[in-house]
Parts: structure tokens; C-alpha cells; sequence
């Protein structure tokens, strides 16, 4: 059934989309600038930039569990205007930020902001969306987010050419698209309100902690996210010194996955809708591994000019891994989370997001340093480890938890 645009829960996922899209363009213009943005800005060494971008993101870390608390109380769409906020605040201060002190202020501001944008983002979607729409609109925000990850590299890119103006004028540019962003959410409105606390359940923090099905999907969550870092830490510095690829092409394979799940997420969300959440997300983890042990190959077996379309070929599998696990992941945090205390629960599991990306650097760059195998093997192990948890959750979880109930009611609506 095709909606018209006049329907105010069309509008609501339109608006919702379309923030997703304008925000993530925002990530990729200063994810790869991050060190050098705030170095032509501030005029501080790259050591203290360092230190006061990871005191910064630990902080904001520390602020998780308060976000959660803030999202059951205020609701998501409240709670991601202000994050959003937060960033355009953040990053039109940068260019003043001439001190160490207001350098840190700065940084904390926007890691604050960054940290609570993803379980606020969950949580709305939980709001305005049920069941298989859910997963639907999960998708189509996976999907746009790549894409906008992707166009804001290229605008990174052309901005990094203009020196000291450039830079600038990305400040300019982050602090508007995340201002947009947050008008765009403040045009939404819930769909799906919260329950009320049911009649004796504990309150809080104490009831996800003693959710135990939700600890093993959260867990295994953590185990398998280390195949996410990979990308961005691990694989660059593998492909150029074990596979001998120049720096440039080494950068194609982040394009391919960027383009890849781009176009592909929504319609390979859609199969994985037809299994049970917890499998199909466990058959990504497989797929990474499977990745894994091609990657750790390649330096024996392909030179030359071969191995550009080998490393791109285990490249396109390796997305595959992340586009059959990504949507039912989600799909099951959101899921398995009760709505008088959805804030918390997703606070709770964006943890093993935040924590994997803040421990990964380490973990990873020792194992670079150990040699091929070593890396390879431990993070295959890793993410079947978190495959086999999630099989096992599958029996302690609810039934409407594990399998997807197609909508009957114009699900097609969120881009129609």
C-alpha cells in the first residue's frame, strides 16, 4: 500500500531520514579531519590534541548512563535535538577555542553530543516505528548515513585543499548541517508513545542489569563490533604493509564499503527480515570471519596487480558480513528493550559500541605488532564467539524479540 506525503507518520520518517542524512554528512567531514581540523584551528600540538580528545570522549563515555535516564524521562526526539545541539554548539566554538582549557570544553561538548546522538537516535526510531517497520526504518537510516558519510569525505577532502580558510570554513559547515539536523528533529512528532512502568518492576539501571537475555545480546554486540573498528584501524596499516598496496588504493576499500552498504542496506535488510534476528545477525558475524581468514591469505598468495581486485573482492565480503548483521543487531537492541525504560536499555547497549571503539586502537595496534595471523585469528575468534552467544540468546528470548512480523499497514511509507 503506498501512503501520501499528507500522512503525519510519513512526514515523521521523512523528517527523520532526512536528519540522518544531513548529520552523517556532518561525520564525514570530521571523522578524517578530526586531528588536523582542530590543529589548524587551535594552534595545540598534536600530542595534547590527542590527550584532550581521548579525556574528552572517556568523559563523555562516563555521561552514557545519564543519557539513558534522560531519554525515558524527556524521550528520544528531546533528547537527540539537544545532542544534535550540542555538536553545532561544539564545533562553532572550535575556531575559538584558543586555550587548552576552552580546547577541552570544546571537545567534551561535541563528544557528549556525538556519545548521546546514537541510543536518542534508537530510541525515537522506537518511538515512532513497531515491529518489522522498525527494522525497515533502521535500514533505510543505515543506508543514508553511509551515504552521507560518503559525500562528506569528498566535501572533507576538497576543504582540507584550502589551508587554515578550509578549516574554518568546515567549522562553519559542521555547526550549520547539525543545526539543520536538530530542526529537522524537532519537526517530528512520536508515533508510538511509551508504556507505563508496568506494576512491580524494578526501576532503572537495576532492571537491564538483571535483563539477561539483554546482557548476552549486548555482549555479543561488543564481541562482534571489533569487526566494525577493523575497517578503519587495523586493515589500512595491514594493507599497505603486508599486502603492499599503495596508501590511495588502501582508502578504495573504505569507498567500496561506503558505496556498498549505501545502496545495498535497505534491500538486504529486507531478506534478512524473512529469518529470525538472532540468526541472521549471527550469519554476519560468520561472514566477517570468513572475510577475516581471506584477508589473512592475501599476502601469501596474490602480488601484483592481482591483489588490487583480491583485497577488493575480500573487501566487498567483508561488507557483506556488515550488511547482513547490521540491521537485525539493531532491530533485536530495540526490540528486546521495554519502552518505559527504552533509554536506558539502548544507553546501556550503545556501550558496546563505545567501549569496543574506545579499547580497539589498543587491542588492534598490539596485534598488528604481533603479526598477520594473530590479528586475523583473534578477530575471527571474536566475532564467532559473539555469533555463538547470540544463537544461545535465541533461547531466552521473546518470541516477538527473534522473529520480524511484516506490517500490514503501509509500511512503504517511510520514502514514499
Amino acid at each position: 500500500m503506498r501512503s501520501t506525503s499528507a500522512e503525519p507518520g510519513v512526514r515523521t520518517r521523512r523528517r527523520l531520514i532526512a536528519a540522518s542524512l544531513v548529520s552523517s554528512f556532518g561525520d564525514g567531514i570530521y571523522v578524517p579531519l578530526t586531528m588536523l581540523f582542530i590543529h589548524s584551528l587551535t594552534s595545540l600540538s598534536l600530542t595534547s590534541i590527542g590527550a584532550g580528545l581521548t579525556v574528552a570522549g572517556l568523559c563523555g563515555l562516563a555521561f552514557m548512563p545519564v543519557t539513558g535516564v534522560l531519554i525515558d524521562r524527556f524521550g528520544g526526539r528531546q533528547v537527540l535535538i539537544a545532542a544534535l545541539a550540542l555538536r553545532a554548539a561544539g564545533f562553532a566554538a572550535y575556531p575559538f577555542a584558543g586555550s587548552y582549557p576552552a580546547f577541552l570544553a570544546t571537545a567534551l561538548v561535541v563528544a557528549v553530543g556525538m556519545w548521546a546522538s546514537s541510543p536518542s537516535q534508537h530510541a525515537l526510531i522506537g518511538e515512532i516505528a513497531e515491529g518489522a517497520e522498525r527494522d525497515r526504518l533502521l535500514a533505510w537510516d543505515r543506508s543514508l548515513r553511509n551515504a552521507g558519510m560518503g559525500g562528506g569525505s569528498l566535501a572533507a577532502g576538497m576543504l582540507a585543499w584550502n589551508g587554515n580558510a578550509g578549516f574554518i570554513g568546515a567549522a562553519v559547515v559542521l555547526a550549520t548541517v547539525f543545526a539543520i539536523a536538530a530542526v529537522l528533529v524537532a519537526r517530528t512528532s512520536a508515533v508510538h508513545g511509551g508504556d507505563r512502568r508496568p506494576e512491580g518492576t524494578r526501576d532503572g539501571y537495576r532492571q537491564v542489569l538483571a535483563d539477561r537475555p539483554y546482557l548476552l545480546i549486548t555482549a555479543a554486540n561488543f564481541l562482534i563490533a571489533f569487526g566494525y573498528t577493523t575497517q578503519a584501524i587495523a586493515l589500512p596499516v595491514f594493507l599497505t604493509r603486508d599486502v603492499g598496496m599503495p596508501d590511495a588504493l588502501a582508502g578504495a576499500v573504505f569507498a567500496v564499503n561506503t558505496a556498498l552498504v549505501a545502496a545495498l542496506g535497505v534491500p538486504t535488510a529486507r531478506l534478512t527480515r524473512r529469518a529470525r534476528r538472532t540468526r541472521a545477525a549471527a550469519l554476519g558475524a560468520v561472514i566477517f570471519a570468513l572475510s577475516f581468514a581471506a584477508f589473512a591469505a592475501l599476502p601469501h598468495l596474490i602480488s601484483g596487480a592481482d591483489a588490487i581486485v583480491a583485497v577488493l573482492a575480500v573487501a566487498a565480503l567483508y561488507t557483506a558480513g556488515e550488511l547482513v548483521h547490521s540491521a537485525p543487531s539493531q532491530g533485536l537492541s530495540i526490540q528486546a528493550a521495554p519502552d518505559h525504560l527504552r533509554g536506558r536499555y539502548l544507553s546501556s547497549y550503545q556501550l558496546s559500541w563505545s567501549v569496543c571503539r574506545t579499547t580497539a586502537p589498543l587491542l588492534l595496534g598490539f596485534l598488528l605488532d604481533a603479526g598477520q595471523w594473530q590479528l586475523w585469528t583473534v578477530l575471527a575468534l571474536m566475532v564467532l564467539t559473539g555469533a555463538a552467544v547470540l544463537l544461545y540468546a535465541e533461547r531466552v528470548l521473546p518470541a516477538h524479540v527473534v522473529r520480524t512480523r511484516e506490517a500490514t499497514a503501509a509500511p512503504q511509507a517511510v520514502m514514499t
